[in-house]
């Protein structure tokens, strides 16, 4: 039975919140099962504002607007490059029960469109939260590159007045910037394909992208990133098969996800051992889930290649402490 505007309205402000913790959970999901297949991305999530979503009855005019509006909840995953869309469209689509498809990337009518090629997903989120009734919440999905995510953001804040039509110099500045992006797009990808034939120079960069990626799903406080290059630069002497590495990387953390919670609460970025101390301080930086997991399977590896690099003693030993580990 269709609910009216008002009912409608009531009951998203009823169950915003459930809705939120729902997509956070799908984008930590899409994060980890991209990074067990190796792939960097973005993932944001939100739960759409209240006044947005009592607007958006008013202006569309709905007359199921509970059901019609299937952009409750969003998900954003962006990607380096437009070549990394379809591995990571086949992450989503692998790790989700999809509900439809919106790919424009290939439409007759783009070639002279001003807009970049849509591409979001419909799909049921991740995670136990359903509605009162039972049913699980659904989500919007957008896939888009860096570049496009810059363009997409600016032409909104230009063009986005319903009904009305942009300047034709706005336009016409719009137009040369969709192309721009997509050179900036073929040219990232060229470099990125380029840099895999140096594979000395690409493996820390790769390792470091994948543990930053499942290192959010715990923490969003900044680091290093300068250390975390010199630390895991030492770290991949101890790991034997990167390309297996990132699916054991992430099934690590997923295994022990409330003792690294446990850890990163008492000796992170925010924790009173790091604050009074000043010490503990890989506990603060994405590589410390490299540290983790190797002491626990690779302690002595790990330990002797540490010496080998010459890294500070007293960070490793601060980690083992903070892991309940005796080196």
């Amino acid at each position: 039975m269709a609910l009216t505007a008002d009912e409608a309205f009531q009951r998203y402000q009823n169950e915003r919140e459930r809705i939120e913790v729902a997509a956070r959970g799908t984008a930590d999901h899409i994060a980890r099962s991209a990074a067990r297949k190796g792939l960097t991305c973005e993932v944001t999530s939100r739960a759409k504002e209240v006044s947005s979503f009592k607007n958006k009855i008013e202006r569309k005019g709905y007359t199921d607007p509970w059901r019609q509006i299937t952009d409750k909840a969003g998900v954003r995953v962006i990607v380096q490059h437009s070549g990394l869309l379809d591995p990571i469209l086949e992450v989503i689509t692998g790790c989700l029960d999809i509900v439809e498809i919106q790919d424009h990337r290939k439409a007759a009518d783009n070639v002279d469109r001003l807009s970049y090629p849509r591409l979001h997903i419909q799909a049921v989120m991740a995670g136990q939260e359903t509605d009162p009734d039972g049913t699980p919440y659904e989500c919007e999905i957008q896939l888009r590159t860096e570049a496009v995510d810059l363009w997409a953001r600016m032409s909104h804040k230009l063009l986005y007045k319903p009904g009305v039509a942009p300047p034709a110099d706005v336009s016409r500045s719009l137009y040369r910037l969709v192309a721009l992006i997509e050179l900036y797009d073929l040219e990232v990808e060229r470099g990125v394909q380029a840099m895999s034939a140096h594979p000395e120079l690409a493996r820390s960069n790769q390792l470091l992208d994948v543990t930053e990626q499942v290192y959010r799903t715990f923490t969003d406080h900044p680091y290093s990133r300068d250390l975390s290059h010199e630390v895991v630069d030492v770290l991949t002497q101890a790991i034997d098969d990167e390309t297996d590495y990132s699916e054991k990387l992430t099934r690590f953390a997923e295994d022990f996800r409330e003792r690294l919670e446990r850890a990163y609460a008492d000796y992170g970025p925010t924790s009173a051992h790091f604050l009074a101390h000043g010490r503990y301080l890989l506990a603060s930086q994405p590589e410390s889930l490299i540290i983790f997991e190797r002491l626990t399977n690779a302690r002595f590896r790990l330990q002797t290649t540490w010496e080998e690099g010459e890294l500070s003693e007293t960070m490793l030993t601060d980690m083992a402490s903070a892991w309940g580990t005796a080196l």
